[in-house]
């Protein structure tokens, strides 16, 4: 075993968060102590924070320190890594949408093919659950946009616009922000010459094509300030204020997310003010909530849930 082989095996051993003696470290390299002791200083030279403890039950373990060097996994790890990271990246989470990009883009790039091959089978043999939050987003574009936009790479791909028009685009990928209960690309389309936002659900067959593009600053010099901006033009927002016949307790269980201000009334009953949200989605999240209810407001919730019951009324009166 060379001493470069040797020293990724000793970190691959220290990694398992248990005490080893010097002892068995040096049964398993196949070398001295003595070996073991100057393989040990190498690594806390290359920033690994190894602990020695003495005694009888005394050895070397890998401690959490200042900064975090780089990680060895094996085959088995690194599979169970990735297909976590893309079953995560179908639904964003809140402070850890874009470390959880960058990880999964980096774990692409440098699984060995045979692996991608077991990653690519698992998840595709892997029916996720909907998400009521979400719009299911394919991994694999959030991962090939990831990384072109860090690389500050074009790319090509279909997109479904409104009244499912499809088009090509050709797009400089400046940031990926996720927004409330979806994912959203901040780009500047080369064939347009202007700034647009994609939304990922509706993208398909993405492809970094290779070509480079110097740095663009987003307008008014924040990706997400400048989509959210531009959602709530798109979409006006409302609060809807309710008297649910829930306990409050409940009601919060099944809003998680959602639940803004809630107060109880009685045992069986509470008061909500929503988070702001669209009407189409406020009228989803109440009757999602099983339960009867009294809205408030505002007015153009009353009107559309108004609406929806007297189409489904219709849909379900006997021909």
């Amino acid at each position: 075993m060379s001493d470069a082989a040797r020293l990724l095996r000793l970190l691959s051993l220290l990694q398992t968060p248990r005490e080893w003696p010097g002892s068995e470290l040096a049964d398993r390299l196949g070398v001295t102590s003595r070996t073991v002791r100057r393989d040990i200083d190498r690594l806390r030279d290359l920033g690994y924070p190894v602990e020695a403890s003495m005694g009888v039950l005394g050895g070397y373990r890998l401690v959490a320190g200042k900064a975090m060097p780089p990680l060895l996994l094996d085959d088995e790890e690194a599979v169970a890594i990735a297909v976590g990271l893309r079953t995560a990246a179908r639904q964003p989470v809140a402070g850890i949408a874009d470390a959880s990009l960058r990880a999964l883009a980096k774990l692409q790039q440098v699984l060995p093919p045979r692996l991608a091959r077991r990653v690519s089978s698992l998840t595709s043999a892997t029916a996720p659950a909907a998400s009521s939050f979400a719009s299911l987003v394919d991994p694999a574009q959030l991962t090939v946009i990831a990384g072109a936009a860090h690389a500050r790479e074009r790319v090509r791909f279909g997109y479904v616009a409104h009244e499912n028009v499809v088009s090509k685009r050709h797009v400089e990928p400046v940031q990926l922000v996720a927004l409330g209960r979806r994912w959203y690309l901040l780009a500047f389309d080369v064939e347009r010459d202007d700034w647009r936002i994609f939304r990922l659900d509706r993208i398909s067959d993405a492809v970094a094509t290779g070509a480079r593009f110097a740095a663009r600053v987003p307008p008014g010099g924040d990706a997400t300030e400048y989509v959210t901006q531009k959602m709530y033009e798109s979409a006006p927002t409302y609060r809807a204020r309710a008297t649910l016949r829930l306990p409050v307790e409940l009601a919060r269980a099944r809003l998680a997310d959602f639940a803004g201000d809630l107060a109880a009334v009685d045992d069986g009953t509470c008061t909500w003010h929503s988070v702001e949200d669209t009407i189409d989605y406020l009228a989803f999240r109440l009757t999602l909530l099983g339960c009867d209810f009294t809205l408030h407001g505002p007015p153009e919730l009353v009107e559309h849930l108004r609406g929806l019951g007297e189409r489904i009324n219709r849909s379900v009166e006997p021909t």
